[in-house]
């Protein structure tokens, strides 16, 4: 972020609609636009409040105006901070902090709104309210009475305490992860040490030592190196894949595990601190626990009833995990490994496995797999699912990077009904890690404003490399077409109010649905083989070759399912029974959840929590379980095309309308519980889940 000043008349983050002015905001802009937006706010908010009548023009019309203002300043910041952190950024967005979300305590603890809308649900206005104004109506009741509005006093003021720290917290947290992640660097000159390496990772590595060298020092070649490595993920797998120095691997390893969790970037009291306020904010609110709290809005009934969906795929999981060790043991013996396995050599043997099993390796698949071949088969796909058609658009919007792409949407006719941006590539030096979905703009048809969803779709993949395009690994595929199926969820709604439209209001353990059911597409073979060429021969990728990718999906499935569940059931007892001011640590809970999720014993230096962002800093709180939760749904929605058949293009495309209209269309307008029968025509069922697990 570069340093600029300006008038509020020409500040870009206070423009009234449209989408963000990326290449004007600077963050000089942050503080005066959002001390503007917050005074708008508020005298829009008192407005409301002194004349609010039990009707959802005067609640819900108008308090959409104050949705629009955080719309179009405060969620460009917000992005900003994730896609292009800079101190400077990141010190406007903390001066700002605990005033936006004191007015967002303000606006949901708002007695005489609340006093209105209990007034709507009682009275004969509410049968006038379609479906989806009733839910919205419902949620909001709920938000609020989980905002602290039933409390008074004392008990109030030390409930807006709490919010406001936990938010500070969680970017406190944010920012430890980013900074810890970004310090460390491993710049290896021996040649010996990178033997074996692909030459994707040898061309990523020496690239990523030219960006960081002095100007005196000489460059490095993808061949004679030096090579830097660091802990970004599109480095750090592939590291520990392929590199043979089992020194450098465990290097590697303890860095990853131990992130976040020393000096001034320490997260070991953040993590203490916030399971302590989330617990003292459930006491305050009348819950057990914060798990209590948390699933008061999710579609999971209970704790025991998610627990007991997870302990099930546990119990499923758990022997042909061991197997699947066992199986890495023998053949690190079998190649002459006398030391015993450790954490750092899993990925190793298991790659190396793999290659025999299979006969193939990622490095090999990545030439098939240049980002324009794959984007263009996904975008076929969604076409041929979903009936609409996604056309560049660049230029149509300023953009943070100049490699992020900008896309429309167009509906059978060719008309408009969507448009988002796409950020692929990994960027270590102001990008957080990971992937992930956002809302730029909510759809809104209401009162002659009429506004199309525009989304955010962010990966962290492998840049390109000098003149090549970037060639992705296999699992680099699996994640965009993960994040599509949350953009679409977003780009394809035909709810027209905000509150309910795309992921709006959709309750969080049902928001990886539409994520984890495109993954499945992945391994059909006519969209698979459709989306890949040889970079330099333009060949598709051979069919052994997809036969092979087929055939290692299952390839140590239990072991992945028993590591998210090690996630989710330490996340769940963290939330739910631990007590912070006990004698056991909460790296202790994760090491006897270990226990019984991990056929290998965590780590005693473990400190993976500290860098556990999903439930400290984002919005999985007591929530993990979402992602197992979500693929029983999504295996089971894939599983209605299995049943329709796959070779059948007829029932394939009747059945991706049908998903289209009862899914993704609807978003938050209804229960998913709801919109899965609609689409499925009964429950869910974990035997899909197992079957394409190979479990059962």
């Amino acid at each position: 972020m570069t340093s600029s000043t300006s008038s509020d008349e020409s500040n870009p983050l206070l423009q009234s609609a449209g989408l963000p002015r990326f290449d004007r905001i600077h963050a000089s802009h942050v503080e005066p636009a959002v001390r503007e937006l917050l005074s708008r706010a508020e005298t829009l908010l008192a407005e409301i409040e002194r004349t609010a009548e039990p009707s959802w023009e005067s609640l819900f019309e108008r308090l959409e105006a104050v949705d629009l203002l955080f719309e179009q300043t405060w969620e460009p910041v917000s992005h900003l901070l994730s896609v292009k952190n800079s101190p400077e950024l990141r010190a406007a967005h903390e001066t700002v902090l605990a005033d936006v979300v004191a007015f967002g305590l303000r606006s949901s603890q708002s007695e005489p709104i609340y006093r209105a809308m209990k007034s709507l649900r009682d009275s004969a206005a509410w049968d006038s309210l379609d479906p989806v104004q009733q839910r919205i109506l419902d949620k909001r009741l709920l938000s609020a009475e989980l905002s602290g509005i039933g409390l008074q006093g004392p008990q109030r003021e030390r409930f807006n305490e709490i919010a406001k720290e936990l938010s500070q917290l969680g970017t406190d947290f944010s920012n430890h992860v980013l900074d810890s992640t970004k310090a460390f660097s491993l710049v290896l000159t021996d040649s010996a040490q990178v033997e074996g390496l692909p030459a994707s990772l040898k061309n990523l590595t020496s690239q990523s030592y030219n960006r960081s060298k002095a100007e005196s020092d000489p460059a490095s070649t993808p061949d004679a190196g030096p090579w830097k490595i660091t802990l970004d993920m599109p480095c750090y797998v592939p590291m520990l894949e392929h590199c043979r120095d089992r020194q450098v691997r465990e290097t590697l390893y303890r860095a990853y595990v131990t992130r976040a969790s020393a000096d001034d970037v320490d997260n070991t009291p953040l993590i203490d601190r916030i399971l302590r306020l989330r617990r003292e904010k459930a006491a305050l609110l009348g819950y057990p626990s914060y798990a209590e709290l948390s699933l008061a809005s999710k579609m999971a009934a209970s704790v025991d009833e998610v627990e007991s969906m997870l302990h099930k795929l546990r119990v499923a999981s758990w022997e042909p995990a061991r197997y699947d060790l066992s199986e890495l043991v023998e053949l690190a013996q079998r190649r002459g490994t006398t030391d015993p396995l450790e954490h750092w050599d899993v990925a190793f043997w298991a790659e190396r496995l793999r290659e025999e099993r299979f006969q193939y390796t990622d490095e090999e698949l990545r030439p098939y797999f240049s980002l324009p071949r794959v984007l263009d088969g996904l975008y076929a796909l969604i076409s041929r699912l979903f009936d609409v058609t996604i056309r560049p658009a660049d230029g149509q919007a300023s953009v943070w990077e100049e490699d992020v792409r900008y896309y429309e949407v167009l509906d059978a006719h060719g008309v408009p009904i969507a448009a988002f941006y796409l950020d692929p590539y990994s960027r270590p030096e102001n990008k957080r890690p990971g992937a992930w979905m956002n809302e730029c703009l909510n759809r809104r048809f209401r009162g002659g404003r009429n506004q199309l969803p525009v989304a955010y779709l962010v990966c962290n993949g492998t840049p390109p490399v000098g003149d090549r395009p970037s060639l992705m690994t296999f699992s680099e595929v699996v994640t965009l077409f993960h994040e599509f199926g949350h953009g679409l969820h977003h780009l394809l709604t035909r709810v027209d109010e905000p509150e309910a439209a795309g992921i709006n209001g959709v309750e969080w353990d049902a928001v990886e649905l539409p994520s984890q059911f495109m993954e499945n597409w992945c391994y059909h073979k006519p969209t698979l083989m459709g989306m890949t060429r040889h970079v330099d021969t333009g060949e598709p990728l051979p069919d052994e070759l997809f036969d092979k990718i087929s055939r290692a999906r299952t390839f140590r499935a239990a072991s992945a399912m028993l590591r998210q569940l090690h996630f989710g059931l330490t996340d769940l007892e963290l939330h739910h029974r631990y007590d912070p001011d006990s004698s056991e640590t909460a790296f202790d809970v994760m090491n006897r959840i270990g226990r019984e999720t991990s056929v290998m014993p965590p780590l005693p230096e473990n400190r993976f929590l500290c860098a556990f962002s999903h439930i400290f800093a984002g919005g999985y709180a007591a929530g993990y379980y979402s992602y197992k939760w979500a693929e029983v749904l999504s295996a089971d929605a894939f599983s209605a095309f299995e049943d329709a058949g796959l070779d059948n293009e007829s029932a394939v495309v009747a059945t991706g309308r049908r998903f289209r209209d009862e899914v993704l269309a609807v978003g938050g307008g209804r229960h998913p519980m709801d919109s899965f029968r609609a689409f499925r025509g009964r429950e869910p069922s974990v035997e899909p889940l197992l079957r394409h697990n190979a479990l059962k």
